[in-house]
């Protein structure tokens, strides 16, 4: 009798924990969330492209799905947020080269080469001509490229004007924590970095921890950074590149036609960032002069010596910020595009 009464036990539990297992996987089911955050601020052109691929999502999921944006940097930092990605606190983030190159260091190409694009074609060029390859290393790494944004370009935003790279040297400037690298060029070359996050830019600036940062106008005006750095650069430094990405994890929870949906969506929102973005450089900088910002245009003798320096920076850059064999894709696709507009390389 005992040796059946704990047959019959064991049969029960196994049973009870068999139920529980489908009974909690139903409920997960029933309230799948998509957790995506960023450093775009709230109600802005990146956080409402971000709410059209969730409505895009939930409309494939049905029930009480939720879709969670968390703008504004309120999970840290672009390197924090692939790293929550990775360990699932997050599903997925639209964040810049800085952050993906946390996942992918190939993708730094598009961003850390200054004054290598001279338009915004060239830039769409290239990233076209490397796309395929590069969300296949996110794929293989776990992650999903839903889609490519952009905005706007580097300029400098800083407390006095400043014109040549050596007015520069005299001034702090605000740096990517999660790119020392990008830290140890700038030291060697006489300049001085202060490693911090994004939202450490605007306090460091208004106490003196730091005198220059390296700003989009659209970031600057959104943050009134620009209040307290009222001298511009007019300068294209180099575009800040962006994309949505997803772990696999999320991707494969969907279903084929679901993850359709969702390309689609994400497609249209990338193209909606770019194309808007890019305007709205030129409406942030109109905005901000009427409201105090000094625009300030090296001459061409200043805009030769920003070249040299560039030249100087790329055979440090090249396998230390950008794998190198990148690095020469970027060159011989940009040379290639460059032949065929008249164009030197």
């Amino acid at each position: 009798m005992t040796y059946r009464f704990k047959k019959l036990k064991d049969a029960f539990c196994v049973g009870l924990t068999g139920l529980a297992l489908l009974t909690s996987g139903a409920l997960f089911a029933a309230d799948k969330q998509l957790r995506i955050g960023t450093l775009a601020p709230k109600n802005s052109l990146y956080h409402r492209q971000l709410q059209a691929v969730g409505e895009a999502w939930r409309s494939t999921q049905g029930g009480s799905a939720k879709y969670l944006i968390y703008t504004d940097g309120s999970q840290g930092g672009e390197a924090e947020l692939a790293r929550r990605m990775r360990i699932g606190q997050l599903q997925g983030a639209l964040i810049s080269v800085v952050g993906l190159r946390e996942i992918e260091p190939s993708i730094a190409a598009l961003q850390n080469l200054p004054l290598l694009f001279k338009n915004w074609e060239e830039v769409d060029y290239v990233r076209e001509k490397m796309r395929a390859s590069i969300e296949k290393k996110f794929f293989d790494k776990g992650f999903v490229v839903l889609g490519w944004g952009d905005s706007g370009w580097v300029r400098f935003f800083s407390k006095d004007a400043a014109f040549s790279p050596a007015d520069y040297k005299k001034m702090k400037f605000f740096a990517w924590g999660s790119e020392p690298e990008q830290q140890d060029i700038m030291k060697s070359l006489g300049y001085t970095p202060v490693p911090l996050e994004t939202s450490d830019i605007l306090p460091s600036i208004q106490t003196g921890m730091i005198n220059v940062v390296p700003s989009t106008p659209y970031f600057a005006l959104a943050s009134q950074i620009y209040n307290t750095a009222p001298n511009m650069l007019e300068i294209n430094w180099a575009p800040i590149v962006g994309a949505l990405v997803i772990t696999r994890k999320a991707w494969d929870d969907l279903s084929p036609d679901a993850q359709k949906v969702v390309r689609s969506a994400s497609e249209s929102a990338g193209l909606e960032m770019r194309t808007k973005a890019r305007k709205e450089v030129d409406e942030a900088v109109m905005a901000m002069k009427q409201r105090g910002l000094v625009v300030n245009k090296p001459s061409p003798a200043q805009m030769k010596e920003w070249n040299e320096l560039a030249d100087k920076l790329y055979p440090r850059i090249r396998g230390s910020m950008v794998p190198a064999e990148t690095f020469d894709e970027v060159f011989a696709h940009l040379k290639a595009y460059r032949a065929t507009q008249g164009k030197s390389p």
